[in-house]
């Protein structure tokens, strides 16, 4: 088992050798330079360095869920707000279901796995229709159905590295 100085719970918490980092520029930084290897583990590349980071689950966490208006087209859309202070249009097909129901989606051009807090589970709650004995559960928006599937495997990729 490998020792990383760079740890992310599974609520998007980051630790530098066990100690939490509350700086939030600093996080968003290393946000930036977040990356994915050909394996699914994550790592920081700045430049030529490079750190490998234990992530619990998902480093992307979806903290807050919001309805709108798309400002040309009127339609309706689904903004979330995500633990790095951005904040993105919704891929609806991306919805699904984990280990121990939690919600999950792709994020940043469909790069990475987010998990929704629980916070946001209760605000996503909120558009989920189910119709028993039909397609499970959705999400329906200007009358397109999104289908929220469940996760085969129940392993996000991009889980620990350890």
């Amino acid at each position: 088992m490998q020792n990383y100085e760079i740890k992310i719970d599974k609520d998007g918490l980051w630790y530098y050798n066990g100690a939490h980092m509350f700086r939030k520029d600093i996080v968003n930084l290393l946000f930036q330079h977040l990356r994915q290897d050909e394996h699914g583990r994550y790592l920081i590349e700045m430049g030529l360095d490079c750190c490998y980071l234990d992530v619990e689950d998902t480093a992307y966490i979806v903290i807050a869920v919001y309805k709108t208006r798309h400002p040309q087209t009127g339609r309706e859309q689904i903004e979330i707000l995500l633990n790095d202070d951005s904040c993105e249009i919704l891929n609806l097909d991306t919805l699904r279901v984990g280990k121990e129901n939690v919600l999950y989606c792709r994020v940043k051009g469909n790069t990475f796995d987010a998990r929704f807090s629980r916070k946001a589970y209760y605000q996503m709650a909120d558009f989920i229709e189910h119709e028993e004995g039909k397609n499970g559960f959705y999400v329906k928006l200007n009358e397109d159905q999104y289908n929220i599937y469940d996760d085969p495997a129940s392993q996000i990729n991009g889980g620990s590295n350890a």
